[in-house]
């Protein structure tokens, strides 16, 4: 079992989803998130002052999935979410030790 976590451009939600979901992947956790890497901010005017937006809103896309899928979720991921431009994100992928469903008792894939 796998969990990739990816940060994406928020106005990409629907593409990523849509594209996970042809490849049969339906559940994720989506968290709002700021952050910052080359991209580096920028500045903006409110009321006439000129401000520095250093942290920029992100997603942050958590999805766990059987080793075998890995590979199509991310390319799913990054042909859903690249617009070409710097600021399109990042993927993680890392190992899960064990998954229980909570309301079954239910481990391990049959968890997912």
């Amino acid at each position: 079992m796998k969990l990739i976590t990816a940060v994406i451009k928020p106005f990409k939600l629907d593409d990523v989803r849509d594209a996970l979901h042809e490849i049969g992947i339906h559940g994720m956790t989506v968290t709002e998130v700021k952050g910052y890497g080359r991209q580096k901010g920028h500045t903006e005017m409110y009321r006439g002052a000129e401000y520095v937006v250093d942290f920029l809103p992100k997603l942050k896309l958590e999805i766990a999935i059987s080793a075998d899928l890995v590979d199509a979720a991310m390319e799913a991921i990054i042909n859903a979410a690249q617009t070409g431009k710097i600021g399109d994100g990042k993927i993680f992928v890392t190992s899960i030790e064990e998954t229980v469903r909570i309301r079954t008792g239910e481990t391990g894939n049959d968890a997912l």
